[in-house]
């Protein structure tokens, strides 16, 4: 049937000119006579390809001098064992619960201090953000963390959390690259990036220097300290190469698309669309709270499991893939990353618009 509109949380849609491109090297990478896939990750070419990608990362992201970028695996949901690891000192931190993945990252770091829970929204599904202006940030708290782009509930921090001079530590992965973003104000962002950046696989870590260190928590595996990876130029061991190797094609195409500006413009005007369908409908209603939209992930329902069901079904039958809310929420979810063009979102508000006129 060729290609359809993938609103997968993730893995999630690829620009197709970074796929063409990929193919088009598949078999011969630049004359090395070899795929990326085959090569040696100690070789010239693909320091090459590894050191582009992290230079090409820091002018998009503009990430100051004295952060370290890390490509790793092991997913995000690794690192919600290494930052309590490698950034505990007092063995105390705080936790800004804002859905699933800031409550998986919670409950992990439990296993390694003293947690507090200093904000949440669990009482309302989720769907909203909590005030952070004025928190009981603990004083002897190493860090502050949050989950900033919610994924399956769609909101997302508008305002990063005030924490009284405490480090922020966010986990960027279903927003990373969607807009302009001040690192300075971060002490460490982790992204899986199967979202927003490239396959499965992959996970890039930037972190501050100074929270870069030897005294990490007793018994933080070697591949686990930030350190190691930091001192070998995420080169320590065989690093996922190949995905490393699209992610740097993705960051060259968002500067070909002229940046992190554009991509913000772009990803408000296709929000836009969706959500104002949404505010007008009759039969649809998003469930997150207005003021903190996620411009990745749009949540929306027609109060009916049945209806939602049918909906599901009959988009994916005209090409419109993925759009089952997760499991513990229900609903449709539309995940609207980078990748996906206007016309793909065009092409479901008119099937949205089409199904409430048979339905309603």
């Amino acid at each position: 049937m060729g290609r359809i509109y993938n609103f997968s949380p993730g893995p999630a849609m690829l620009p197709v000119d970074v796929l063409t491109e990929a193919a088009d090297e598949m078999l011969d990478y630049r004359g090395s006579g070899m795929s990326v896939m085959e090569m040696s990750h100690r070789s010239k070419v693909y320091e090459g390809i590894i050191q582009e990608a992290e230079k090409d990362l820091r002018e998009l992201m503009n990430i100051p001098d004295n952060y370290k970028v890390l490509f790793v695996q092991g997913g995000a949901s690794q690192q919600f064992a290494a930052v309590p690891m490698n950034l505990m000192k007092n063995k105390v931190a705080d936790y800004i619960v804002t859905g699933q993945f800031a409550k998986k990252a919670y409950e992990e770091a439990l296993i390694y201090g003293k947690i507090n829970v200093v904000a949440s929204s669990k009482d309302k599904t989720f769907s909203y953000i909590p005030d952070c202006s004025d928190l009981p940030i603990s004083e002897d708290a190493d860090y502050v963390y949050i989950c900033e782009n919610n994924t399956i509930y769609g909101t997302k921090f508008k305002t990063l959390p005030n924490t009284k001079g405490k480090d922020l530590v966010a986990d960027v992965s279903s927003c990373i690259l969607s807009e302009p973003v001040d690192v300075s104000k971060y002490g460490l962002l982790f992204a899986g990036v199967q979202k927003n950046v490239g396959p499965a696989g992959v996970v890039i870590v930037i972190v501050r220097e100074d929270l870069v260190r030897e005294d990490t928590l007793p018994g933080t595996p070697t591949m686990l300290k930030y350190k190691t990876q930091a001192d070998n130029a995420s080169l320590y061991n065989t690093p996922p190469a190949y995905g490393i190797y699209i992610c740097g094609k993705v960051f060259k195409w968002i500067k070909n698309m002229g940046g992190l500006e554009v991509m913000k413009e772009k990803n408000e005007t296709k929000a836009k669309l969706l959500y104002d369908f949404l505010d007008q409908s009759k039969l649809f209603k998003g469930t997150a709270e207005k003021k903190d939209r996620s411009l990745m992930n749009v949540t929306f329902v027609t109060g009916n499991d049945e209806l939602d069901a049918k909906f599901v079904k009959e988009a994916k039958a005209v090409g419109l893939e993925n759009l089952k809310g997760h499991r513990t929420v229900g609903g449709m979810r539309a995940s609207i990353y980078n990748a996906m063009p206007y016309e793909g979102v065009k092409s479901l508000v008119d099937f949205m618009k089409k199904f409430e006129a048979e339905n309603l």
